[in-house]
């Protein structure tokens, strides 16, 4: 292969620059994540999910915009895993009991959606509440029985509730809006099944038993 001229050397480094500083940013803070994790948070969440395992409570999972497409994969690993797993807002999705577990994932811990949904479950049903946020004094993690703090984006947005940074328009030009959180959080819950998965004894065989085959 022909050298590349130092001019054409500067210019390769130079191209896509900022999708790779966007991706090392994105790395960064889900290796310090990484570090930063509550082992205490993490052994309550593991045990409170292996025991509702094998006590066929009911999960339900819960978020906002991009959040609310993370748990919807969170909720498919829970389904492999062998979970009764429902996401709140669909269709399908039954009354939440108090014998279900309600797991509510919002960086900021003030998504309104979040956190009424959050609200009448913990308040008006008493299912027990698992909050994943940044921010462990949000209205949010107060509801909660369990939270779970994920480092996302330290500079807070102006308007932190979902609906409202999309009206506004309001994004950063390397992680826009909660890209941080949402990466790290997919991050932790694949992770979090990882755990799941050994502390149940199922191996990939049995998920791939649950695998959707009409797709």
């Amino acid at each position: 292969m022909e050298k590349l001229s130092i001019k054409n050397q500067v210019c390769a480094l130079a191209k896509h620059r900022t999708l790779k500083e966007a991706m090392m940013e994105i790395s960064t803070n889900i290796s310090n994540t990484v570090q930063a994790i509550d082992d205490r948070q993490v052994d309550q969440l593991v045990e409170l999910l292996v025991n509702g395992l094998k006590s066929n409570r009911r999960i339900f999972v819960v978020g906002a915009g991009r959040s609310g497409l993370v748990v919807r994969a969170f909720a498919m690993r829970l389904m492999h895993l062998g979970f009764e797993v429902f996401v709140v807002g669909e269709t399908i999705t039954p009354a939440v009991t108090k014998k279900d577990i309600l797991i509510a994932i919002s960086g900021s811990g003030i998504t309104k959606l979040v956190v009424e949904s959050s609200r009448i479950a913990k308040k008006d049903v008493d299912a027990t509440l698992v909050v994943i946020t940044s921010y462990p004094d949000s209205p949010l993690a107060q509801l909660a029985d369990l939270v779970v703090e994920i480092r996302g984006r330290t500079k807070i947005t102006e308007q932190n509730d979902y609906i409202q940074r999309q009206i506004k328009g309001e994004h950063f030009p390397l992680t826009p809006l909660g890209t941080l959180f949402e990466s790290t959080v997919l991050a932790f819950l694949d992770g979090l099944i990882a755990e799941l998965m050994e502390k149940t004894g199922k191996g990939e065989k049995e998920l791939k038993e649950r695998h959707a085959i009409i797709e």
